[in-house]
């Protein structure tokens, strides 16, 4: 019996296409590793912001130029990434029907806390949830793994009675690490490949999909 469903931000609930990419360029030029226009870099957004930016400028993770490069990223997107998003289809409806219908909803997200509830703020989402739970600042909980079991420790939830819904393989392995059930969505930015490869219970192509899972 599921009672808790754990939700992804970017590209599950909204689309950051444009407020992650753009910051990211513009951190990477901050530090003199300008990224050509033409270039596609849609696969940073979902896993930890960090480390794609440290693979992209091909040096460890714990590397000065991955923090910098962090830090101009979020110079920009504080103040104008953030709002460059918007919700996807059926996204604000559905989260009402699941509130309606008593399943505690929380947000499951690699982004910093302090920008995700900004996030859900402005776009009038925040209500729908017990609590945003995402990372810090200073990079704990930016594994899908690691936040989820947070979350369950400090909610003192069941993991048999709980669902994470996500876009990518992160969302999908870290749930399965902590012995949740995992739903994808097609629409988000995890590739067929990858989904396929994570294999999630389920799959959907819309975020109401979800409630036919459910009933």
């Amino acid at each position: 019996m599921i009672k808790n469903i754990l939700i992804d931000l970017d590209g599950t609930l909204t689309d950051p296409k444009v407020g992650i990419t753009t910051s990211a360029r513009f951190g990477l030029n901050k530090i003199g590793h300008p990224i050509a226009e033409s270039e596609n870099i849609d696969w940073i957004i979902g896993p930890p912001l960090k480390a794609s930016l440290a693979k992209i400028l091909n040096v460890a993770v714990d590397d000065i130029l991955a923090e910098q490069a962090l830090m101009g990223y979020r110079e920009r997107f504080a103040v104008t990434g953030l709002f460059e998003n918007h919700v996807f289809e059926d996204v604000s409806s559905t989260l009402a029907i699941l509130q309606n219908q008593g399943y505690r909803l929380f947000l499951a997200t690699a982004k910093p806390e302090v920008y995700a509830r900004q996030i859900l703020e402005h776009f009038e989402l925040l209500t729908y949830f017990v609590h945003p739970y995402g990372s810090e600042l200073n990079g704990e909980r930016t594994h899908k793994a690691e936040l989820i079991a947070y979350i369950l420790e400090k909610e003192h939830l069941d993991p048999a009675e709980c669902l994470m819904v996500g876009d990518r393989e992160h969302d999908i392995l870290g749930a399965r690490q902590n012995g949740i059930e995992t739903i994808a969505v097609e629409y988000g930015y995890g590739s067929d490949e990858e989904l396929t490869a994570a294999q999630p219970k389920a799959r959907i192509q819309s975020f109401a999909e979800l409630l036919d899972h459910l009933n």
